[in-house]
């Protein structure tokens, strides 16, 4: 097994988690806003400290790698990168979307198949059968979201195994948005971009959201897991993150700054 750590700021959530294998080991995590700078290197620090172990006992380093935050991004695969080169570390990049899809999965507490029909699926958090909707398992799908400002969000679809059947893209949302998809699918909905949705999805009963979801370093332990065992690892002096739209700065607000 692969004792990893796991760093998360492509949102507003700062996260570090430590996992040997599949079993987590410990997590730290902050929604303070524009912290990451600061608590990022410190929640290595005590995640470690904790758990007994050292930064050279790490077999790799996972860092979320977009899209999300620009500023964000660029402060998680520094940190990683300055990690893995001094202690000569392979680096792991793990897509942000797909790891929250990983946790949304985890979070819907899914049981109870029942073969291919789904009389006997039941998602526990909402208490409903999806057989209500005339649907089969294959039916369900998961649309984590990323606020990306105004009413744009990065989002992806994928199944219930976390795989991408669309792909990741900047998407302006209005009633009109995944309309096909709906028609035929049940969609659960969650991230920090799903909130400014619900008013545009609330007449659409396939729409299903999953409150209080944020991204988080534990959602990511899986796919650093799978991409360690391949082999998988960036190459430290070209990787980038995928922040999948152009950085367009500000205009500054201080007075006498034009």
């Amino acid at each position: 097994m692969a004792l990893i750590l796991c760093l998360e700021t492509a949102t507003r959530v700062c996260s570090v988690s430590l996992s040997n294998g599949l079993s987590l080991l410990g997590i730290r995590e902050s929604e303070t806003s524009n912290a990451h700078s600061s608590k990022l290197t410190v929640f290595v620090d005590e995640i470690l400290k904790e758990a007994g172990h050292t930064l050279q006992q790490l077999d790799a380093i996972a860092v979320s790698m977009g899209p999300g935050s620009y500023t964000g991004l660029r402060i998680g695969v520094a940190t990683a990168k300055g990690l893995c080169y001094a202690l000569d570390k392979p680096m792991i990049a793990i897509p942000t979307l797909q790891a929250m899809a990983v946790g949304i999965n985890s979070e819907l507490k899914i049981k109870n198949f029942g073969g291919e029909e789904i009389e006997k699926f039941r998602i526990s958090d909402f208490g409903l059968r999806i057989s209500d909707f005339g649907l089969r398992i294959a039916d369900l799908l998961i649309l984590p979201m990323i606020d990306a400002r105004r009413m744009e969000v990065f989002c992806g679809l994928f199944d219930l195994e976390s795989r991408e059947i669309r792909e990741v893209r900047a998407e302006i949302i209005d009633e009109h948005s995944f309309s096909e998809v709906l028609e035929n699918h049940l969609i659960v909905i969650g991230g920090d971009g799903s909130e400014k949705c619900k008013a545009v999805f609330e007449n659409q009963p396939h729409a299903v959201f999953l409150d209080n979801f944020a991204a988080s370093a534990k959602y990511m332990i899986r796919l650093a897991s799978e991409k360690f065992l391949n082999r998988d690892f960036e190459n430290l002096a070209y990787f980038e993150p995928f922040y999948l739209k152009d950085f367009v700065a500000g205009k500054p607000r201080v007075k006498g700054l034009h």
